[in-house]
């Protein structure tokens, strides 16, 4: 009797995954798409500024560093030089990617902080994202 019992429960809670997963039955009728952004999120990126600025200077200076800094640019060349001096072929071409894409970030970084300037001065004029455009 027991499995029979099991057998059913089994059967049924696998033709309920079925169809929650075919997307049929009642809470597939039921659901409608979320909205859509009401806005462009301006008061929020505008009391973001300072954190994004504060964000995009320490990236840099951890960049910029030198051979003792952590995820600087030159303690990565001095890493790949290594490498190569111990002729770990390997090693060296993971760390070449590596490096060429770091020196690839600082441009980016530098861009994003002159964007962050446009978009500080902007906030200024329009108190901040809340002033009706």
């Amino acid at each position: 009797m027991d499995a029979r019992r099991g057998r059913r429960t089994l059967l049924a809670g696998l033709a309920a995954a079925a169809l929650l997963a075919t997307g049929t039955g009642a809470a597939a009728a039921d659901s409608s798409p979320a909205p859509g952004p009401t806005g462009d999120g301006a008061h929020a990126l505008c009391k973001r500024v300072p954190k994004i600025d504060r964000r995009l200077e320490r990236a840099l200076k951890r960049l910029d560093g030198g051979v003792g800094v952590r995820g600087s640019v030159a303690r990565l060349q001095r890493r790949l030089d290594n490498a190569k001096q111990a002729d770990h072929d390997e090693i060296a071409t993971l760390l070449q990617d590596r490096l060429t894409f770091r020196k690839s970030l600082v441009p980016t970084l530098q861009q994003r902080q002159k964007d962050l300037e446009g978009v500080k001065s902007w906030c200024a004029a329009h108190n901040n994202g809340t002033a009706a455009s």
